[in-house]
């Protein structure tokens, strides 16, 4: 039986080369491009009705295809007027490291080898980024949504009689956790995952700059200790998803100090202003959480995944998830030495060489110029929100604290502004000139801009005033319309 090797090995790297050069060319002139575009139906129908195949296809044919009908309806987060959600543009450096880490194939679930070593530098690093200590651990994994997800695990295991939790569940404990209203839906799904319910979260109301109130916190605990429930957890949020605003982290901190509570931190995005000395001020509090979840692929624009979770003292996440497996026996030396594994501190044995592209960011970069594409986020979010509040058909809906601008359009002619908004941010998408997203800020719709990606400048802050104008002009000629057309029926 013949092997997956190409037969013609030169014949590939041809193709090969003609495909990297490509990609990069194309990442080269991303912004030339629209920035989003709906998949036409025929591309869609093709992916639905594709039968499994019997036969291989050439490399060169399935490239064609994927030229056609993947790369161009991609989610657009390259493209410097991607606005919407927190993503990451990524890099060029990023996608070769991404190959060159796809070339090894490790498997980064344990063992002895050189890859292993590369992700245990890069968690040291992030620990003296967040000012950890030098022996936290910590791993690799997809996003924040599982790095919360491990972190809240741990918390369950190391507060409240660990090992008893792991043999036999959480039985009729009644444990719960608090987080502020605007903490991000990931870490309620991480209570429903773990058993514990999502009820079991806690959602501690805002103060008026959005941030955890806490003193209403204090209130929450103290009733749920009358009530014979179990506090174990306090979840900090550091850039917040609707308006990037910070929790209190400090007080957070003394508070679950002082109620004996674990304190975990999501700083999805925002965790990484630690590298703007402007912006890091923000966050003083974070190096005293017990966890902390991130992401690379954020702020830090390594491509697409590699999110990181941290805990402070060392043994807490072995405590949590750490087996005794024949088939998994950890030796002194061979290819079996190394321990512990990174299949100790989380639930993936499997796991990829994301290590490597981060390693190419923090290194190739530096923490200094990844620090300036946050300050320049941010200062591009600062001067977006000026000129919505000189705006007379503007309104800023929340302060702007690091890179996301909470704002709507308003006019006399429309009733509903809702409806408006919403509409003129679906038209902005489908223009392809700007992407914008969308919340909900005091009970009315909101315009959302996220400013993360590096490519970003004044120019395309400016486009999208100018494509939301124009846009909003169109919609208020068709209102004008409809409203004559009422009126001259009634007449």
């Amino acid at each position: 039986m013949a092997g997956l090797d190409p037969e013609d090995w030169e014949e590939l790297k041809t193709q090969g080369h003609q495909m990297l050069d490509e990609m990069l060319e194309n990442i080269r002139h991303v912004s030339q491009g629209p920035v989003w575009q709906p998949m036409p139906s025929l591309v869609r129908e093709a992916f639905k009705t594709a039968p499994l195949p019997d036969a291989g296809q050439e490399l060169g044919d399935l490239y064609q295809q994927f030229t056609t009908m993947v790369q161009p309806y991609a989610v657009g987060n390259r493209h410097p007027r991607f606005m919407g959600w927190v993503h990451g543009g990524g890099t060029a450096q990023g996608m070769l490291a991404d190959m060159l880490a796809a070339g090894l194939n490790a498997n980064l679930g344990g063992r002895d080898h050189a890859p292993v070593e590369v992700e245990r530098m890069v968690v040291r690093w992030a620990a003296e980024m967040f000012g950890f200590p030098p022996d936290a651990t910590g791993v690799l994994v997809t996003g924040s949504s599982m790095a919360n997800f491990i972190a809240i695990l741990t918390a369950t295991r190391n507060v409240v009689d660990g090992q008893d939790l792991r043999l036999h569940g959480i039985g009729g404990r009644r444990l719960v956790g608090y987080a502020g209203e605007s903490a991000h839906g990931c870490v309620a799904r991480a209570f429903d995952m773990a058993g514990l319910g999502e009820h079991a979260l806690r959602r501690v109301p805002l103060n008026a700059a959005y941030q955890m109130d806490t003193l209403a916190l204090e209130r929450l605990i103290a009733q749920d200790r009358a009530d014979g429930f179990e506090p174990f957890l306090v979840v900090g949020t550091a850039g917040t998803v609707d308006t990037g605003s910070i929790d209190p982290l400090n007080a957070l901190a003394d508070l679950a100090e002082r109620e004996g509570l674990w304190f975990h931190v999501d700083g999805a995005f925002g965790a990484l202003a630690r590298l703007a000395p402007d912006l890091a001020p923000l966050l003083a509090g974070l190096e005293r959480a017990n966890s902390l979840a991130f992401d690379f692929h954020k702020w830090a624009q390594v491509p697409y995944d590699a999110g990181c979770v941290l805990v402070r003292e060392p043994g807490r996440q072995a405590a949590a998830f750490a087996q005794s497996l024949a088939y998994l026996s950890r030796e002194d030396r061979g290819l079996a030495a190394g321990a512990p594994w990174f299949c100790d501190l989380g639930p993936d044995l499997s796991r990829g060489f994301r290590a490597l592209k981060v390693w190419f960011a923090l290194a190739g970069f530096g923490t200094e110029k990844l620090g300036q594409v946050v300050t320049h986020s941010c200062a591009l979010a600062r001067g977006l929100a000026e000129q919505v509040q000189t705006s007379a058909h503007l309104q800023l809906l929340a302060p702007v604290t690091l890179n996301v601008v909470c704002f709507r359009v308003v006019t006399p002619e429309v009733e509903d502004l809702d409806w408006l908004n919403g509409e003129l941010v679906k038209d902005l998408q489908v223009s392809g000139i700007v992407a914008p997203s969308t919340t909900r800020i005091g009970g009315v719709l909101a315009i959302r801009v996220a400013l993360v990606n590096h490519r970003t400048t004044e120019a395309d802050v400016t486009i999208l005033l100018d494509a939301l104008h124009s846009f909003m002009e169109v919609r208020l000629a068709q209102v004008r319309m409809l409203k004559l057309v009422e009126e001259q029926a009634q007449a």
